[in-house]
């Protein structure tokens, strides 16, 4: 029962219905796409973008209606609960406006060209590892943004201690309770709140500051070249680590002071690769071109040199948050990142450690939620890699 019979002059399967130019845009495709957004796509064959408009969609549904009430009382609640409410709002309406869209949009033509960034799309759609990865990131960054919503209890209020401490996993407690009665789920939800921010901004501070620092000694060459280059160095010779233990340290720790150490001390290594590729970029055709249309050194940097080195300066990106992750648990396992009582996985592994045989759940699951969500982007960069690189692709 793999094919279905559809109106129209023949029949032919739904797939194949679907997938044709004509198909969804004039037999139906817009109401397919309205009922359960993400679906004709799947139809077609487009798995990446079908599955993670689907799944979205249905996760963010299945929120607004079986906690309906709470989201009714977040709408008042404080700004985390309210951007709560927004990303389930905002995540419903723009599954299906993409899918409607995406539907209705015109078919190419045979003839049409097909850019660098197309190609990358569709051999980074045919590896089944990266799309999981991709989808396992969007679904936790997703869930993060809902955590107000879903956490059955309050991530640092303590329970009885007599009655409700260092509990097994069970219906009230899925993941089981830690030694002052806080329910592990809810602060494994909220710790990811914590650990993906942090990784997320770091690495776009560090991203921002090394792409233009090694563009511009790229391109410029010379004695700005080697002031940068030579920065480069003296920040990559300290131990990494101890850096990172020095500055805070001087410091009361917080979530604005780690993000910021560890965006200004991981750019060294995207300045390194920016730089790599613009020195080669330099000499191409269209940069003399425009030169030779007289265009200034930052219209010609921030339009076409820059532009031509982000396919890996994303892949190194993507790596680098799973890493960042890894960083910023092991500096909250040794007590020098995020303070308790605020959740965070490094914290909760390091709470746990003393319980490994008699609470093993406490240190567990936030130990496999790194594991999972590391593993996700390192699954993610190397399909980006495979899909950007003309020579890996398959």
């Amino acid at each position: 029962m793999t094919d279905s019979v559809v109106a129209g002059p023949g029949i032919e399967p739904i797939a194949e219905w679907v997938a044709r130019p004509e198909g969804p845009r004039q037999r139906g495709g817009r109401p397919l796409s309205t009922v359960l957004p993400g679906f004709p796509q799947l139809l077609a064959g487009r798995w990446a973008s079908g599955t993670i408009a689907l799944l979205s969609w249905l996760g963010l549904l299945a929120i607004g209606v079986t906690r309906y009430s709470r989201v009714l009382e977040a709408a008042g609640g404080p700004w985390d609960e309210k951007l709560a409410v927004a990303t389930v709002i905002a995540g419903l309406v723009a599954a299906w406006w993409w899918s409607w869209r995406d539907v209705a949009r015109p078919a190419p033509g045979r003839d049409a060209g097909v850019s660098q960034w197309t190609l990358a799309l569709r051999a980074f759609s045919r590896n089944p590892t990266a799309v999981a990865g991709l989808i396992l990131i969007v679904a936790m960054y997703v869930i993060a943004l809902v955590t107000p919503l879903i956490a059955p209890f309050d991530p640092i209020e303590q329970g009885d201690l007599v009655a409700e401490r260092l509990l097994a996993p069970s219906s009230t407690n899925p993941l089981g309770t830690d030694r002052y009665g806080r329910d592990v789920l809810s602060r494994v939800l909220y710790g990811a709140r914590i650990s993906l921010t942090i990784g997320f901004v770091a690495v776009g501070i560090s991203v921002t500051i090394g792409t233009l620092l090694g563009a511009i000694a790229g391109y410029f060459g010379g004695r700005i070249d080697m002031v940068v280059m030579r920065g480069v160095d003296v920040v990559i010779s300290f131990p990494r680590l101890i850096l990172l233990i020095s500055i805070i340290a001087l410091f009361d720790a917080s979530i604005f002071l780690i993000i910021a150490v560890l965006g200004l001390t991981l750019w060294p290594s995207t300045a390194r690769l920016v730089r790599g590729e613009v020195l080669s970029l330099r000499e191409r055709e269209f940069i003399e071109a425009a030169r030779a249309l007289g265009y200034s050194r930052r219209r010609i940097i921030a339009r076409h040199v820059i532009p031509n080195v982000m396919a890996p300066v994303i892949v190194a990106a993507t790596l680098g948050i799973g890493d960042t992750i890894v960083l910023e648990a092991g500096l909250s396992f040794l007590g020098i990142g995020v303070q308790p009582p605020t959740p965070s996985w490094g914290i909760m592994v390091a709470e746990g450690r003393n319980h490994l045989l008699d609470a093993w759940w406490i240190a567990t699951f936030p130990g496999l939620a790194i594991v999972f969500t590391v593993l996700s982007f390192n699954l993610l960069g190397d399909g980006l890699h495979r899909a950007v690189d003309p020579r890996a692709r398959r």
